[in-house]
C-alpha cells in the first residue's frame, strides 16, 4: 500500500498497511536458527516475498533458500542471493531459470515428469531435485517411479541431487501426536525414494512439522518468521510478527467497521482474528472488516488485524513496515510477489 511522503510512526500510514513486530521477528529468527542451525534450514521464501527479510536469514547462517516461483528465483539471485536456490515447484518452461543459472547462480529445479525433466534441459537448467508424492495430491511423482525419473535426468545430463517431498497434509494438524505420525509415514515415502534416486538432498518439512521431521537433511520452513492465526494454533515456540493495520471508518450499533477486507488478507484459512479488548471480527467484505467491539471504539482508531494465512496477506501488500510499538524503524519492501 502507497503511503504519501516518509512516515515514522503507524498513525502516518495509508491503512490498509502491513506491520511487523521488530522484537517478534527477531525472536522468530532466532528461535528457528537454534533450531535448526545452518544448511538444516532452507527458508521458504515465498511466505514472505522479501529478499529484505531474506537478508536477515542469511545473516542467522541460512545461504540456501527455497523458492515458489521463477519471478522469486530471479529476484533473489539478483539481490545476491543466489548461493544455491530450489524452486520447490513444477515448470513447464525454465528458460527464465536457465538464465539465472548462466548468471552465476545456483539453481536447482523440482521435476515429477518426463516432461517437467524436458523443460529444465531445454531451460538450460542443470540440476534437479526428483519431488516426490508423500500424501499431498499436488504435485510430486509416485516413490515406486521416482528412481526412474532420476535415471533420466540423469542421462539427459542433469545433476539430480536428491528427493524433496512436502507433508503439506501434515503441517496443520493441531494434534502434536497426530502430525508426529502422519510425518514419519510421509517421510517413510520419501526415503523409500530416496534409495532408488540417491544425491544428498532430502528435503522435506515446513513450519509447523521443523521439530518433527528428522528424516529431512533440510526443512523448507517460511511462515516462522512472521507467524499466523493457523500455525498459532500449533503451540509453537514462534511469536506472532505479522500484522496488518487498519482503521476505524464507520461505526453503527453494536458493531464497527475498519478499512481491512479480503483484498488486503488471505483468507482460505478462514477469518482473520483481533485482539480480545479490541473485538470480535464478524464477517469480511472486499475492503471491509465488520466486527463487534470489545470496548467502544472512535472513529480513527488503528486496529491491528491478524491473518490466518501468512502467504497470500503478504502478496496483497508492497512493503512490510518494521515496527517498535508505534515507531518506524525499517521498511521490508515486498519485491518478489508476482510470477
Amino acid at each position: 500500500m502507497t503511503t504519501v511522503g516518509p512516515v515514522t510512526t503507524l498513525d502516518e500510514l495509508t491503512t490498509p498497511a502491513l506491520i511487523v513486530d521488530a522484537s517478534a521477528l527477531d525472536h522468530n529468527i532466532a528461535t528457528m536458527s537454534a533450531a535448526l542451525p545452518g544448511a538444516r534450514l532452507r527458508p521458504h521464501v515465498k511466505a514472505t516475498k522479501s529478499t529484505a527479510l531474506a537478508k536477515r536469514q542469511r545473516d542467522a547462517g541460512h545461504t540456501n533458500f527455497t523458492c515458489a516461483t521463477v519471478r522469486e528465483v530471479e529476484v533473489m539471485a539478483a539481490a545476491g542471493l543466489g548461493d544455491d536456490l530450489l524452486l520447490a515447484n513444477e515448470v513447464m518452461d525454465a528458460r527464465r531459470l536457465g538464465a539465472v543459472a548462466a548468471s552465476g547462480a545456483r539453481v536447482t529445479i523440482a521435476i515429477d515428469s518426463a516432461e517437467t525433466l524436458k523443460a529444465a534441459v531445454d531451460g538450460g537448467v542443470r540440476e534437479c531435485v526428483i519431488d516426490v508424492n508423500v500424501g499431498l495430491p499436488r504435485c510430486g511423482i509416485a516413490p515406486e517411479r521416482a528412481g526412474a525419473l532420476a535415471d533420466d535426468a540423469r542421462a539427459a545430463g542433469l545433476s539430480v541431487r536428491g528427493v524433496m517431498g512436502y507433508e503439506g497434509h501434515v503441517v496443520g494438524n493441531p494434534d502434536r501426536a497426530a502430525r508426529v505420525a502422519q510425518c514419519e509415514t510421509a517421510m517413510e515415502l520419501l526415503l523409500r525414494a530416496h534409495k532408488d534416486v540417491g544425491g544428498d538432498l532430502v528435503s522435506a518439512g515446513g513450519t509447523g512439522t521443523y521439530d518433527i521431521n528428522t528424516w529431512a537433511n533440510e526443512i523448507q520452513a517460511g511462515s516462522y518468521s512472521l507467524m499466523d492465526t493457523a500455525y498459532d494454533k500449533l503451540e509453537l515456540p514462534f511469536k506472532q510478527a505479522l500484522f496488518v493495520l487498519s482503521t476505524v471508518i464507520s461505526i453503527g450499533d453494536g458493531f464497527a467497521v475498519c478499512d481491512a477486507g479480503l483484498k488486503s488478507l488471505g483468507m482460505d484459512h478462514g477469518n482473520p482474528s483481533l485482539s480480545p479488548e479490541v473485538g470480535e471480527v464478524w464477517f469480511c467484505s472486499d475492503e471491509h472488516i465488520t466486527y463487534g467491539p470489545a470496548a467502544t471504539p472512535t472513529l480513527g482508531d488503528r486496529v491491528r488485524v491478524t491473518p490466518a494465512h501468512v502467504d497470500p496477506t503478504v502478496a496483497y501488500h508492497e512493503t512490510m513496515w518494521v515496527v517498535e510499538g508505534d515507531t518506524i524503524v525499517d521498511e521490508m519492501p515486498v519485491d518478489m510477489r508476482g510470477w
